[in-house]
């Protein structure tokens, strides 16, 4: 049997009941077993309690995943988040040094959602922590009184940016995208090229522009019934592709 290249997935930390747990959705899990064919590994957020070259050693990948929780707003130098705003100080603990360490490391990355976000800021950038208070801005949450499928339904179109990444997998100028987020890009991050913005200009996907193998980030979730997107078909496939590079490098 081929050996499929190993995905690690960072998981959030959520306490339930009094015990931590960590915890990942399984929709993710399967889009990269289905989607880029590859062999899921779930990675706890633990900080440095357990070693980023050992990590970054065992897989061929990495995907960053949206969560219900913000990236903690001192790490890009923001204003204090509201009260009762979700955070994740384990989770940033750890992802944050790993993107990083994977993008010096040739490692492919994948950012979704919560992980777009903390690629942006591990290259310098900030983040709208409201983007609907923006002037400008469009409204870019799910409602949440509706069903799954309403609230991860087409919210909006994008526009892909010509001889971009996106571009050159998909291979179309524009597409339809759920929203479901609240924050975003404000700042891009140095060294990150647009690669598909919303009608308000908001910035939807981004790659590193001199990444040694595939880094790249959407602000939507590809993760959702990723079988039945063209788009994110493309976008799954082209990270599993650069997985199996970087197995056989390997």
């Amino acid at each position: 049997m081929q050996r499929k290249p190993v995905v690690g997935i960072c998981a959030d930390r959520k306490v339930l009941g009094k015990h931590p747990f960590h915890a990942i959705g399984e929709k993710y899990i399967t889009a990269v077993i289905e989607g880029a064919h590859a062999f899921a590994v779930l990675l706890p957020s633990l900080g440095d309690a357990q070693s980023i070259e050992q990590t970054l050693a065992m897989v061929d990948g990495l995907l960053f995943t949206g969560s219900p929780s913000n990236v903690e707003p001192h790490h890009y130098a923001g204003e204090p988040s509201a009260p009762g705003t979700l955070h994740d100080p384990h989770r940033d603990a750890t992802t944050l040094p790993l993107i990083r360490a994977a993008f010096e490391a040739g490692v492919p990355v994948l950012g979704i959602c919560r992980g777009f976000q903390e690629m942006n800021v591990v290259f310098g950038g900030s983040l709208y922590q409201k983007v609907h208070e923006q002037p400008g801005r469009m409204d870019h949450r799910e409602r949440d009184e509706d069903t799954l499928d309403v609230q991860y339904g087409p919210a909006h179109p994008i526009r892909i940016a010509p001889g971009g990444q996106l571009h050159r997998w998909f291979g179309q100028d524009e597409a339809m995208v759920n929203s479901i987020h609240s924050q975003g890009v404000d700042r891009l991050g140095e060294g990150l090229t647009v690669e598909a913005t919303a009608p308000d200009g908001l910035v939807e996907a981004f790659s590193v522009t001199n990444a040694r193998s595939f880094a790249f980030a959407v602000q939507w979730h590809p993760e959702w019934k990723h079988a039945s997107n063209p788009l994110s078909t493309a976008i799954f496939s082209a990270f599993g592709e650069a997985c199996r590079q970087r197995q056989q490098q390997r």
